[in-house]
C-alpha cells in the first residue's frame, strides 16, 4: 500500500520528440547541401550562411528579451531559419543584405506573430521575397559555379535562360543534378538535397507525401504545357522548397488530404508562375500563397469527431419538431 495513485489530466504519455530534436535533425539534413555549396560556389557561402544564422539567433534573443518572453534560442529554430534563408540567397550577396534578411525573417515574420508555431508563412521564404523586391539586382546576380571551370564571373540561371529563349544553353541533366549551374547557394545540388530529404524521412521528421506530390505535379504540368519536365524539376529551387520549406509543420496542413491539396496547389502555382509570370522562378511565391491557404485547407479536410453528425442531425430534427 506504499504506492500512491497519481491522478492527473491527460495526456498521460509523454513524447520524446521535442522541438530541439526536430530542428537538430533538420540542421543535420541541411549539411550535405551546405558542403555542396562550398564546393560549387566557394568558401564565401560559409560567410553568407554564418551571417544569416548569427543575425537570426541574435534577433530572436534580443526580440524575446524586449518582449519580456521566455527565450527560445535554445530550440534551434532560429538556426534553421538562418540556414534556409542563406540557401535562398546568391553566394555573392552583400553581407549586410543577408543580415537584414535574417532580422526580417525573425522579427517581422516570426516574433511579431507570436514566435514559433504562430507565424502563418515560412519566415525564410517571406524574407527572401522582401529582399527580392527591395534589392532585385543583388538578389538576381548569380556567381558562376567554381566547380564547373567556367571563366565567367557571373551567369544566368537555367530558368532565366529558358525564359529568354536560350534553352539550348541550359546545362545537361547530370550538371543540373550535381548543381553545376547558376542559382541560390543551397538550391543547386539536387543530390545533396535528396540525401537530406531521405534522412528526414528515415528520421520521420517529414512525410514524403508533400515533396513527392509537389515535384510530380511540377513534372506532369510542365509536360502538359510542352516543357521538358526533367529540366523543370532539376532547375530552380524546387527540391529545396519541396523538401525543406513546403513541409514546415507550422505553415503546412496536418491531414493527409490537406497535404495532397496543398502539394498540388504548390506544384500548379509554381509552373504557372514560371511559365506566364515576369519572374522565371515560382517556388517561393507558390509556397507562400499555399501557406496562407493552409488554415482553410485544414478546416475543409479535418475529419469531424465521432458522433458529431448524428448530434447535428438530432438537433435539426428537434428544431423541426418544435416548429
Amino acid at each position: 500500500m506504499d504506492k500512491k495513485l497519481i491522478v492527473s489530466s491527460s495526456p498521460h504519455i509523454g513524447a520524446r520528440t521535442k522541438t530541439r530534436n526536430i530542428m537538430l535533425d533538420v540542421i543535420i539534413a541541411l549539411i550535405p547541401a551546405l558542403i555542396a555549396s562550398v564546393i560549387i560556389f566557394g568558401p564565401r557561402t560559409l560567410v553568407v550562411t554564418c551571417a544569416t544564422v548569427a543575425a537570426c539567433v541574435l534577433a530572436e534573443y534580443i526580440c524575446r528579451k524586449v518582449m519580456k518572453r521566455d527565450n527560445t534560442v535554445g530550440d534551434l529554430s532560429a538556426i534553421v531559419t538562418g540556414m534556409l534563408l542563406s540557401f535562398n540567397l546568391p553566394s555573392g550577396i552583400p553581407i549586410w543584405i543577408a543580415v537584414l534578411g535574417g532580422v526580417i525573417a525573425i522579427v517581422v515574420v516570426k516574433q511579431m506573430f507570436g514566435g514559433l508555431g504562430q507565424n502563418f508563412v515560412n519566415p525564410a521564404l517571406a524574407a527572401r521575397i522582401i529582399l527580392m523586391t527591395s534589392f532585385p539586382t543583388a538578389m538576381t546576380t548569380w556567381p558562376a559555379p567554381m566547380a564547373s571551370g567556367a571563366d565567367a564571373v557571373t551567369t544566368a540561371t537555367p530558368l532565366a535562360m529558358i525564359a529568354a529563349g536560350n534553352g539550348s544553353d541550359v546545362p545537361g541533366y547530370l550538371d543540373l543534378f550535381l548543381g553545376l549551374r547558376g542559382g541560390c547557394l543551397g538550391e543547386t545540388c539536387i543530390l545533396a538535397l535528396l540525401i537530406g530529404g531521405i534522412y528526414l524521412v528515415i528520421r520521420k521528421v517529414i512525410s514524403p507525401l508533400i515533396p513527392v506530390i509537389y515535384i510530380a505535379v511540377v513534372a506532369a504540368f510542365s509536360a502538359i504545357l510542352g516543357q521538358d519536365p526533367l529540366t523543370q524539376i532539376l532547375t530552380g529551387g524546387l527540391f529545396l522548397g519541396a523538401v525543406f520549406m513546403a513541409t514546415d509543420y507550422v505553415t503546412s496542413p496536418l491531414t493527409n488530404k490537406g497535404k495532397i491539396i496543398y502539394a498540388i496547389g504548390c506544384g500548379i502555382l509554381t509552373v504557372l508562375i514560371r511559365t506566364y509570370a515576369s519572374l522565371p522562378e515560382g517556388v517561393s511565391f507558390s509556397i507562400i500563397l499555399m501557406n496562407i491557404l493552409t488554415p482553410h485547407i485544414e478546416r475543409l479536410t479535418t475529419p469531424k469527431a465521432f458522433g458529431v453528425k448524428k448530434a447535428e442531425k438530432a438537433m435539426a430534427d428537434k428544431g423541426k419538431g418544435a416548429a
